[in-house]
């Protein structure tokens, strides 16, 4: 029987880097945001429902959904998130479910399924796993990050961080917890990341 791992954490926590280490371990990733760009990439299925729901200016020149005018559309309007989410979810929750029959019919022992927003979906997410590993990180570290890797300002990084689950809230969440806080090397979030694994014996 495959083991269910929830994988989670803030924006700049370096959660995607523990994924990397545990496919690259055997484990069978599934990356609930990587489905949820697929739907909105150009042709993608949620366009067509989104289009109607919000206009067709939401879809680019590309062909794929606009997502900046999205996010000024739904980042203080609940009602409009609401909306979205109502669009994307049930596709989201479909292509999840096609990749976790895949990886259960070639015989993964582990199956990692990558939630940036676990902790936010409330019992949605954490009903389907065994166990919950948090990427832990300091606020601070995460704004310096993502300020650094994207070229944010801070303002708008702030707004971002305080749009998702509190620390506090995540580690009330976790069963397992990877520290990557200030001073934490890379070599050293791979090695705890390695030991994690151990206990699912890959």
């Amino acid at each position: 029987m495959a083991a269910l791992l929830g994988l989670t954490g803030g924006i700049g926590s370096g959660k995607s880097t523990v994924a990397r280490v545990l496919a690259g371990l055997g484990a069978a990733v599934i990356d609930a945001d990587a489905i949820s760009r697929a739907m909105t990439a150009a042709n993608g299925p949620a366009l067509p429902a989104i289009a109607e729901a919000f206009g067709p200016t939401m879809i680019g020149t590309d062909g794929a959904l606009d997502r900046a005018a999205m996010r000024a559309q739904v980042f203080h309007d609940d009602g409009a998130r609401r909306r979205l989410e109502a669009i994307i979810h049930p596709l989201v929750a479909a292509e999840t479910d096609r990749q976790t029959r895949g990886a259960l019919d070639t015989g993964h022992a582990l199956l990692v399924y990558d939630v940036p927003l676990l902790v936010e979906s409330g019992t949605r997410w954490r009903a389907k796993v065994d166990r919950v590993l948090v990427v832990d990180c300091e606020p601070a570290t995460q704004i310096e990050r993502v300020m650094a890797r994207n070229g944010l300002p801070r303002a708008q990084v702030e707004q971002i961080v305080a749009a998702q689950a509190t620390r506090a809230q995540r580690l009330a969440a976790a069963d397992l917890v990877l520290f990557n806080g200030a001073g934490v090397t890379l070599e050293a979030l791979q090695a705890q990341a390695r030991q994690a694994a151990a206990a699912f014996k890959l």
